[in-house]
């Protein structure tokens, strides 16, 4: 197949399907400490990932696993920065050890959302992975203040998501609302090809919003998340696009 989707996924947060999806998927970002994970569970995904030749990436949050990372927390620059360096060098650590290689960072949850709306806290989260020194690729959401400030200093992946309802400033519908979730098969897929061959947004409003993506986003919690991606490969082989990796 000449043509190709970069899907990733949210793995190593305790989810039922990580051994049937990491074969499926171009990428994976792994809970390092902060919303879910720990030593175990890192080093068991990254094996996992390296079997299937899937890229490993770092999955830093809040430190918060009572609410997931999900909400927005209040912490001093110093510590938030200690957390987030604490988590990628943890992942990239593990990586190393089982012989495999850390290539990429895409922040979870609220922190992710922060980072894309706050420049204070976008320009804290550049600087904290500046300051590590190493050589990976930033997965940023678009139209973002840290796709912005982090622009010629990472190699940026430009990210939309699979299974999220779009508001027409290029946020997702709020977790707390109804439609914040799409989870039927055929509505994902058409999301998804809309997204990558048209390069549109549909926002649920109706609005269309451009859309420049690099790799869409399955979340590994969303009901029938498996089913979803297997769907996904069948609907985009019928068209002649491969999920790279795959």
């Amino acid at each position: 197949m000449e043509r190709t989707i970069h899907i990733n996924c949210d793995l190593g947060e305790g989810g039922k399907y990580d051994e049937e999806i990491m074969p499926l998927i171009s990428a994976c970002n792994i809970a390092c400490g902060g919303h879910a994970g720990n030593l175990e569970s890192m080093h068991r995904t990254v094996r996992m990932a390296m079997e299937h030749d899937v890229e490993i990436g770092a999955h830093p949050s809040y430190p918060d696993r009572e609410n997931f990372g999900r909400n927005h927390l209040e912490m001093s620059a110093k510590d938030l920065k200690l957390s987030i360096e604490g988590q990628v060098l943890s992942l990239k650590q593990i990586a190393e050890s089982e012989g495999g290689k850390m290539t990429h960072v895409k922040l979870h949850g609220a922190l992710y959302n922060d980072a894309a709306k706050d420049e204070n806290i976008a320009r804290l989260i550049v600087e904290c992975l500046e300051d590590l020194e190493e050589d990976f690729r930033l997965f940023v959401p678009l139209n973002s203040k840290i796709s912005e400030l982090a622009m010629g200093k990472f190699e940026l992946f430009f990210e939309a998501f699979a299974d999220r309802n779009y508001e027409p400033d290029y946020s997702l519908v709020s977790r707390s609302k109804n439609h914040a979730l799409i989870t039927e098969n055929q509505q994902v897929f058409e999301h998804v090809f809309s997204m990558y061959n048209d390069k549109k947004i549909k926002t649920f409003s109706g609005e269309e919003i451009s859309c420049k993506a690099d790799t869409f986003c399955v979340h590994s919690d969303t009901p029938s998340s498996l089913e979803i991606i297997n769907f996904l490969h069948k609907k985009f082989a019928e068209k002649g696009i491969g999920v790279k990796n795959t």
